[in-house]
Order: structure tokens, then C-alpha cells, then sequence
């Protein structure tokens, strides 16, 4: 497994793409909890900061499939690091002005989460121009998800130390810092200098009018759903089971459940068809969700909650191949980008919705809620299966002896758009 991995990251260029990504990326994944401990000190309601929280995290969603596509147009120097300068400077004004008044505060975390550049698109769509084999782009974006579960647990950390060390407006500060540096070290980088997307047919609808994506967004609309509501129900188990510490646990189990996962997954070489694996991903995710609503002690509750993440890091890596595969040509920044803001939308949702699940029921039926979500996430993979099973119109099918004994044929990944 380790010599997989050590592969993809000995490729010139791909450590610093990837750590970059990560580091640029660190104020997008910190902040909701950064936003919500400086409005505390600052004297504001839980209500405000739950407020403040929601606007950035509702434009971000609209930004991230808005900039992924001037990107795609423009190039990712062009796009990425102005909007990382100009999202920092708008957290900044918020760190400085404060909660008062509130528009201003609104106005200045809206801009924040608007212009948040798309790394992680972006850095799906240098892969295949960096590594040299298909099956190593695929270990990639194994790679991919399982850094990104360490951001999710390291993140909140950073965020946490800065405020107890100096304030929290100063972790708002050095998170700005953070993000514009993590961008800088990745335009910078010759890949993402001499990047350049496909050439694109004009139209307003962009990457989403490829069936293929429109119903992956769909199905993981529902996945961040599940997610979304595991969050919320595992308050109420918490409160009777040992309070935030055990929150706390519970929400790391998940975390590294899915890296767990993630690192076997990209440890192999998959061969067959990647629609057909992606269900069978999200039927063990969606069964998986169903032994938490056994709600045991809290330790054998931390193991099901282990066992609830380990497919989740493989059905959202094994989504990144049949989004590069269904992306109209020239959309591929602007596609992972779409699924990026679905996937947060759904888990937005999936919040909203256990709440009043569990203030109905409580902890148990709000557990139900996740596994209910991953069975719809599943339906709606099976329904539209013809449609992410077919290739791509302008994907280059080549026989894979290397990977597939029969020598099955099947379209290889289009986002190298190399320069």
C-alpha cells in the first residue's frame, strides 16, 4: 500500500500539488468552527453564528462551480490565486470589523466564501497531466480523499489552538495567511502554469449538460445528506453517553473510518467498470450507516461509527473517475467543482433535516435518517446506471492490457488536458 502511494507522491511536482492544495484549502474546511468561535467572543448568539456560518457556506456553494468554470477558461493562475487574495482580504475585514454591523458582517463572509478559489478541482484536473498511468490518476484521487479527511481532522485542531494560544481573531488572521500561501505554492507550480482546459462548446449550462454528472450529482446530494445528519443525531447519543468528548470521538471514528478506507482503496488496481463499482460503494455506505442506530455504549458506538466512514473515502474517490469521464470536454474545473457544492449542499440539508427528526424522535430516528439517505443515493445510482455506464462522446477508449486480463476496453480518463 505504502509503495502505491510513495509512487504517486515521488512524481516531480505531485507533492507540492497536493500539500498546496491541502494548505490552501485549510480556510474553506475551518470556516464554519473559526466563524462560530470568533462571534462567540465577540459576545454574538449561537443564532448569529449559526447565521453568519450559513451565509458562507451558501456562498461558497454558489462560488465554487462559478469560478471552476473561469478556470476552465482562463487558466488556474489567472482565477485561483485573485480569488484566494480577495477571499482572505474579506475574512480579514470580518476579523477587524466584527459583528457590528451585522449586513457588513454578512457582506464580508458572503465575499469570503464566494471567492474561495476551487483547489480542489483544480487539482483533480492536473493529475492526469502529472502522473504518467491511468491507474496511477486513479491511486491519485484515492490519495485526494484520504487527505482530505486528514485536512477535516487536523483543520478544526489548528483553529481550536490558535484561539487558545492567541485569539480568535487571530486564528481568522493566520487562516487567511494559510490560504493565500497554500493557493501561491500551487499556481506557481509549472503544471498549473502550463495547465489548459480542452476546447469547450459554448453553453450556458456548461459541465451539467452531461447526463453522466447530473445524475452523480444527484446521488451524492444524498451521501452528503447522510453525512450531514450523522453531525446532528450524535449530539443527543452524546448528551446521554458522556457529552462532547464523546461527540468529539464520534465525529474522528467517521473520519478515520473513511481514511482507513481510502488507503485500501488506492492501494489497488480496480479493473471492470466504475458505474458498477460506485453502487456497490454506495450500497456499503448505506448499510453500513444502519448499525448506528443500535446506539450501544459509546466505545462499541465509536467502532460503529469507524465502520460507517471506511466507504466513503472509495465511493467519493471512485466518483472523481466518472466525473472525468462524463465532464463535457473543456469543464472538467467547473465538474469537480459542481460536485465539491453538492456534496456540501446535501450535507446542509441533511443537518437541517435531522434536527427536526430528532427533536421529534430523538437519537434513534435521527440515526435512521443516514441510512435512509444512502439508500436513495443508491436508487438513484441503479436508475440512472445506463447513463454513467456509457461512455463519454469524446473519451479515448484503448484496450487496458496492463490492468485487465481480458484486455476489456474502456475509456480512459480526460482531464489530462495537458499543455
Amino acid at each position: 500500500m505504502a509503495a502505491g502511494y510513495l509512487e504517486i507522491l515521488r512524481a516531480r511536482h505531485a507533492t507540492r500539488l497536493l500539500v498546496g492544495t491541502l494548505v490552501g484549502r485549510l480556510p474553506n474546511a475551518t470556516a464554519a468552527i473559526a466563524i462560530v468561535l470568533f462571534v462567540r467572543a465577540e459576545g454574538g448568539s449561537y443564532s448569529l453564528a449559526g447565521g453568519l456560518a450559513a451565509t458562507y457556506g451558501v456562498a461558497n456553494a454558489v462560488g465554487q462551480p462559478v469560478l471552476g468554470r473561469l478556470v476552465d477558461l482562463y487558466g488556474q493562475p489567472r482565477v485561483q490565486l485573485p480569488a484566494a487574495v480577495l477571499s482572505a482580504v474579506a475574512m480579514t475585514a470580518f476579523a477587524f470589523a466584527g459583528t457590528d454591523p451585522l449586513p457588513l458582517a454578512h457582506a464580508c463572509v458572503a465575499a469570503a466564501g464566494l471567492f474561495t478559489p476551487p483547489l480542489e478541482g483544480g487539482l483533480r484536473a492536473l493529475w492526469p497531466g502529472v502522473l504518467r498511468e491511468e491507474g496511477q490518476v486513479h491511486t491519485a484521487y484515492a490519495m485526494d480523499a484520504v487527505a482530505q479527511e486528514v485536512m477535516f481532522t487536523v483543520g478544526p485542531l489548528l483553529v481550536t489552538l490558535c484561539t487558545s494560544v492567541w485569539s480568535a481573531q487571530a486564528a481568522l488572521l493566520v487562516l487567511s495567511v494559510i490560504g493565500v500561501l497554500g493557493a501561491l505554492s500551487v499556481v506557481l507550480s509549472p503544471p498549473s502554469r502550463a495547465w489548459r482546459s480542452a476546447p469547450r462548446e459554448a453553453h450556458w449550462l456548461g459541465a451539467l449538460r452531461s447526463p453522466g454528472l447530473l445524475a452523480l450529482l444527484g446521488a451524492f446530494l444524498f451521501v452528503g445528506m447522510a453525512l450531514g445528519s450523522i453531525t446532528v443525531a450524535s449530539v443527543p447519543y452524546a448528551d446521554d453517553n458522556g457529552g462532547d468528548a464523546v461527540y468529539g470521538w464520534l465525529m474522528a471514528a467517521v473520519g478515520l473510518g473513511a481514511l482507513i478506507g481510502g488507503l485500501f482503496y488506492g492501494a489497488r488496481r480496480w479493473t471492470g467498470e466504475p458505474a458498477r463499482r460506485l453502487q456497490a460503494l454506495v450500497a456499503l455506505l448505506a448499510v453500513c450507516y444502519l448499525p448506528l442506530t443500535l446506539m450501544p455504549g459509546a466505545v462499541a458506538m465509536t467502532l460503529l461509527a469507524v465502520l460507517a466512514g471506511v466507504f466513503l473515502a472509495p465511493a467519493i474517490a471512485c466518483a472523481f473517475v466518472l466525473v472525468d469521464r462524463h465532464a463535457p470536454a473543456g469543464t472538467v474545473t467547473e465538474a469537480f467543482s459542481w460536485l465539491v457544492t453538492t456534496f456540501t449542499v446535501g450535507a446542509s440539508v441533511g443537518t437541517g433535516l435531522a434536527g427536526p427528526v430528532v427533536q421529534a424522535g430523538g437519537a434513534l430516528w435521527g440515526f435512521v435518517v443516514p441510512g435512509v439517505a444512502g439508500g436513495v443515493s443508491l436508487l438513484v445510482l441503479l436508475a440512472t446506471g445506463r447513463v454513467l455506464a456509457a461512455p463519454a462522446g469524446r473519451a479515448v477508449v484503448a484496450a487496458s492490457s496492463e490492468n485487465d486480463p481480458n484486455r476489456a476496453v474502456e475509456p480512459r480518463l480526460r482531464s489530462g488536458d495537458r499543455a
